[in-house]
Formats: structure tokens, sequence, C-alpha cells
């Protein structure tokens, strides 16, 4: 069973561990990204998502194992919900975890959303993009600016088409 389970600040070094993993991924399409004097890679910053109620931390769980994590900024004012960073691990990918996750937490914060990809991550460009076209039954909009796709599309009907 897939499950996402909220970050506790205490829990950080946990995510900051399995962030490491995602910056080596990540580090393939943007080549200055480089591991630091101690062999790792620079840590996030990641003191709004215990000070700010609006950033959200979760690990992707399948069972009891740590497979993956997201990153959200929930909705604010006119300001959509968007994923700041999402991961699942590469021996999990590929087996429709990364979208029941996502579909999890689209669910979870109705409404208006906001995906980004860098152009060089063509991975999760279709992924993402598929997804979308998925459970937006074809009602979204994507863009391409500054290096980046951006989809913008709206989840409030997502319980009515039983995602």
């Amino acid at each position: 069973m897939l499950n996402l389970q909220r970050v506790q600040a205490k829990e950080e070094h946990v995510l900051q561990n399995i962030m490491q993993f995602y910056i080596y991924e990540f580090s393939k399409y943007i080549p200055i990204i480089s591991v630091e004097e101690d062999g790792a890679y620079e840590p996030f910053k990641l003191d709004k998502y215990w000070d700010n109620e609006n950033f959200h931390a979760y690990f992707i769980k399948k069972d009891d194992e740590l497979i993956g994590f997201a990153l959200v900024e929930s909705a604010k004012d006119s300001y959509p919900n968007t994923i700041q960073e999402f991961f699942i691990m590469a021996k999990h990918s590929g087996k429709g975890y990364g979208k029941e996750a996502a579909k999890k937490l689209f669910t979870m914060f109705p409404g208006d959303w906001k995906i980004t990809q860098i152009v060089k991550n063509k991975p999760a460009h279709s992924f993402w993009h598929g997804l979308i076209q998925e459970i937006s039954k074809g009602k979204f909009t994507e863009y391409f600016k500054e290096g980046k796709y951006i989809q913008e599309f709206n989840t409030e009907n997502l319980n009515k088409y039983g995602i």
C-alpha cells in the first residue's frame, strides 16, 4: 500500500538523505550541480516546510519502505498549488507509484495547480504531461516559458472521476 507521510521537523535529516539521491539524478540535467568537499551535495533549505503553513513535505512510502518524497506549496491568495520537488527512487520508478502519490496530493489539495519541468528533464515532462492529461480529461493548459514546460489545471473534480 502506498501512502504519504507528513515529514516532521525532527525527520529533516532523513529527508535530506533521500534528497541526495534526487540531486544526484537531477545533476544530469544541470551540469553545474556538483558535490561539495565533503562528498555530499549542498542540502536543500527546508525551514519553510516547518515554519510556513503553505509548505508541506511528505515521505512517499510503499508499505513501510521509503521510496520517495514530495514537496508541495499549497495555494494562497491567487497563487495555485505547486509541486516544488517530487522524487521516486530508481528501483521503484515506472511502477505507477509516482502517479499514485501525485493523485493523492492533487486530492489533498483540490483546486488550481501549476506544475513545471525544466526542458532537459524529458522523463519528468513526459510523466507530468501524461498524468495531467489523464486526470484532467484533457482540460489543462501547457506552455513553454523561460526554459520550462508549465502545465496548469484544476483538481476540484477529481473525486467525481474516481481518482
